[in-house]
């Protein structure tokens, strides 16, 4: 294990950047994007009415937020697996997740408001967070040995 570790050095220490990268669109969230429910969220949300927003501000935010996330784990994907078409398909279906989940989003804000929040805390964590490069990385893995 050790002698991998040490054949893949420098792409050891390039997702490992990246990695560090992702962290720090998190640590900086408060200065880098607008999200009026990152302090809503952080508190006692459940009986709380919804902070005032700018939909269109939001939208570009969460955009930019999950565009930043999306291109940093596609080259940790890129880094891992050195194919361009797990990267092709991993686009494709960021594209997609990001599509039906900002319609969801924006559905349960306007349909459902403060009553359905937890609905609108998943879905939103879906939006901001690297989840998807946990699941595909595993299952990228997972297809590369079946193979």
């Amino acid at each position: 294990m050790l002698k991998i570790l040490f054949q893949h050095k420098v792409r050891f220490l390039l997702g490992v950047c990246l990695v560090f990268l992702l962290a720090l669109v998190r640590v900086f969230e408060h200065d880098l994007f607008y999200d009026p429910f990152l302090g809503y969220f952080e508190g006692d949300f459940h009986n709380q009415p919804l902070p005032l927003f700018h939909s269109f501000q939001l939208f570009l935010g969460l955009l930019f937020r999950y565009s930043l996330n999306m291109l940093i784990s596609l080259a940790l994907i890129y880094v891992i697996f050195k194919e361009i078409e797990m990267i092709k398909f991993s686009f494709l279906l960021y594209i997609l997740f990001f599509s039906f989940l900002i319609i969801c989003f924006f559905s349960v804000i306007y349909v459902y408001g403060a009553s359905n929040n937890l609905m609108l805390f998943y879905i939103r964590r879906f939006l901001i967070q690297p989840l998807f490069v946990l699941l595909f990385i595993p299952a990228f893995y997972y297809q590369k040995q079946s193979k």
